[in-house]
């Protein structure tokens, strides 16, 4: 699968504190635009504080096979596709927001992120929510590291930051 389109992440154990966090979320969201990035394309933007520590946003799509995912891939690259939006869940599952997403797929990645992403199970579904890892202002940019894999070919990473790694893999 093309690393610049396979999102990774750490997996966490849900807590009950998360899943309450999550019910929260639901019920209050966190006011977010998406507009130009100076990192890449489109952005995810907070138009309000988030404490750290915060649920950010779900990031929403269908739930898929990996099988799937790398057909999906391919054929999303011969239409032209220039960005799509698959983020693995675990070895078998991926998360595909390119046409059935919500705005969480224009987070950008940075390699000193303000957010990470994190696997909870919610009634016996995983889910991927963003945190965030420390407080963000209103109008900074969404990010978070993608962690993909290292690879000979290399990925330029665009992010800009003082800890740039050069590279996303």
């Amino acid at each position: 699968m093309n690393r610049v389109n396979n999102r990774r992440m750490l997996v966490g154990m849900a807590t009950d504190s998360d899943i309450m966090k999550f019910n929260q979320l639901k019920v209050r969201k966190k006011q977010l635009r998406f507009a130009k990035s100076p990192i890449h394309d489109w952005g995810l933007f907070a138009m309000e504080k988030v404490d750290a520590n915060d649920m950010v946003i779900e990031y929403i799509g269908e739930v898929i096979r990996q099988k799937v995912a790398d057909h999906r891939e391919k054929r999303y690259e011969r239409m032209g596709i220039g960005s799509s939006y698959l983020f693995r869940v675990d070895d078998d599952t991926v998360i595909d927001a390119t046409k059935m997403g919500n705005i969480a797929r224009f987070i950008n990645h940075c390699c000193t992120p303000n957010c990470n992403a994190k696997i909870i199970t919610v009634d016996g579904q995983k889910k991927i929510v963003i945190y965030a890892k420390r407080d963000i202002e209103e109008g900074e940019e969404i990010t978070y590291d993608y962690k993909f894999p290292i690879e000979a070919d290399k990925i330029p990473c665009l992010c800009g930051s003082r800890g740039c790694r050069g590279t996303l893999n």
